[in-house]
């Protein structure tokens, strides 16, 4: 996640490049003045990530403080220790030149962009887009990078589901990495010649200074729904870390969804440099508007309207009408970048880039029984995607959970929300990490049994664990003309429980059910495994 050659930086240079108002950084007790003048060609804040010529960032921790660790650190080449007056106190003896500062994680960002040069001014850092929201930021991504493809541009990704820096794909563990990896990947984005790249920018990225010392050259908003509120504490919190995205210092221009209060909200927040979709189809004083939707196949057609005048003409193959939203939000977003309207409809036109597939985002692994598998997670998300998958004939089969040590209020809305939409809900395990799962169920059958009454006339609900046997059973109750829904997990492939992983891929064990049970599975050579 760096670039092959980076241009070594004295600490003298790198903090003086900080913004004004940064904590100050001096050096500690027996650090000679001229430290300052060591070189260093990274930074890192794991000990067992540092490589030689690093500055080590020592910070302090939910257990343990990163001073501690500081040995290994030296031992792997680390070029100097910054910590704060904490972290002093735990530090092991060493050789190392050892620097203090107030608030270390204030810096690490800065002193990354720093080090790395990830976006320099002059011309050679790639057109960065970045995309933030409750729902849909994953796809929006995608629908932007292909867009770009399209046009002829070359581009890099970060995101949930993958990092690709060009044609090489590196596997993500986080919406969004650490900051040094950021501005590392940014760096060697530039170091490849890059045109472009997209970022999922999660509220845990912005609360936990993920981003900080990077600039957007265009931020976009999707939604704003339930979700994150063990983090957040409130539906308040939650908007306003993000919103610290589209402050002038952080983006450039801004394209903001406002199909609801919270857009709308988020608008006001970006002020002059941001612009407005609007991507419900009723009447809007928007800037961009989406206009003329149509059924085509499982997927829609529409119009985008804007201040180019000519309207878009668009397309996405992927089902549901939220993808429409995310079709729209990435192009404004590409046009707002600057393209050429001409140029980007004869793309649209000759290659359809937003039928693009996207691992695990309404993902079709088998047309009759329709079966897919998609990310949804939370209230919003599940009631958006059921609604999707509705058609005339046939009956909606949802297998779905929640996971473990997370906000427990959505849990039975969410159970609330399948009963009423869904034929059949199957109430299975997510992630329960360190929580009891027969618990975790307990909640989420709470709401749908709620829903369903007791009449008689309600969905089928019914609660089955292991996972992949909840599969299996959905995949016995359906006929060729049901859709079935597995919902909630996605792309991914490891299950947690406690403390331990599985492996579990819910599209493969959705493929070996449907093939099992005598359907016909179309081959896939896709990303899973």
């Amino acid at each position: 996640m760096r670039p092959e050659l980076v241009q070594p930086v004295s600490l003298a240079r790198a903090a003086a490049s900080l913004p004004e108002g940064s904590p100050a950084i001096t050096p500690a007790p027996g650090t000679a003045a001229g430290a300052w003048d060591v070189e260093v060609t990274g930074i890192s804040i794991n000990s067992a990530q540092v490589l030689p010529g690093d500055l080590y960032l020592a910070l302090p921790g939910a257990r343990h403080h990163g001073a501690g660790f500081a040995a290994g650190a030296e031992a792997a080449g680390a070029a100097a220790v910054l910590t704060d007056a904490a972290g002093l106190d735990q530090l092991p003896e060493t050789a190392l030149p050892v620097f203090l500062t107030a608030d270390v994680r204030r810096l690490v960002g800065p002193l990354s962009a720093a080090v790395f040069n990830s976006q320099p001014q002059d011309g050679s850092a790639p057109l960065l887009f970045g995309v933030t929201g409750t729902n849909g930021k994953t796809t929006t991504t995608y629908f932007i990078t292909s867009l770009l493809k399209a046009l002829g541009r070359t581009t890099g990704l970060i995101g949930t589901i993958e990092i690709l820096a060009g044609a090489e794909a590196i596997p993500s563990v986080l919406t969004t990495p650490e900051s040094p990896q950021v501005h590392g990947l940014l760096a060697l984005m530039r170091e490849r010649a890059l045109d472009a790249a997209a970022m999922e920018v999660s509220s845990h990225a912005i609360s936990y200074r993920r981003v900080d010392g990077v600039v957007f050259d265009v931020a976009g908003f999707t939604n704003l729904t339930q979700d994150h509120l063990d983090l957040h504490g409130s539906m308040e919190e939650y908007f306003a870390a993000k919103a610290e995205l589209f402050r002038a210092d952080r983006s450039r221009r801004a394209v903001v969804t406002v199909d609801e209060e919270w857009g709308r909200r988020m608008a006001e927040a970006a002020g002059t440099r941001g612009v407005t979709l609007s991507t419900s189809g009723a009447a809007s004083d928007a800037d961009w508007q989406v206009r003329s939707v149509q059924r085509e196949g499982l997927g829609h057609s529409f119009e985008l309207h804007g201040p180019q005048g000519t309207p878009l003409r668009v397309r996405t193959g992927l089902p549901g009408t939220f993808n429409v939203s995310n079709a729209a939000l990435a192009l404004a977003m590409v046009l707002e970048s600057g393209a050429d309207p001409a140029a980007v409809q004869d793309a649209l036109d000759r290659q359809d880039p937003f039928t693009v597939e996207v691992p695990g985002r309404m993902q079709l692994v088998c047309e009759a029984p329709a079966a897919i598998v998609d990310f949804a997670h939370n209230p919003d998300a599940l009631q958006r995607t059921l609604e999707s998958v509705r058609r005339p004939e046939g009956r909606v089969i949802v297998v779905f959970g929640a996971t473990g040590e997370r906000d427990q209020t959505k849990r039975p809305l969410m159970g609330e929300i399948a009963a009423r939409l869904a034929d059949v809900v199957i109430v299975t395990d997510d992630d329960p990490h360190d929580e009891d799962e027969a618990a975790i169920r307990a909640d989420v059958l709470r709401g749908a049994r709620s829903a369903a009454g007791q009449d008689g006339h309600g969905p089928l609900v019914l609660e089955e664990a292991p996972r992949a046997a909840a599969i299996y059973r959905a995949v016995e109750l359906a006929g060729p003309g049901d859709t079935i829904l597995v919902a909630g997990r996605g792309h991914e492939v490891w299950q947690e429980v406690k403390g331990v992983n599985h492996a579990l891929d819910d599209r493969v064990e959705l493929r070996t059910a449907l093939a099992k049970a005598g359907f016909t599975v179309p081959t896939y050579d896709g990303v899973e495994s």
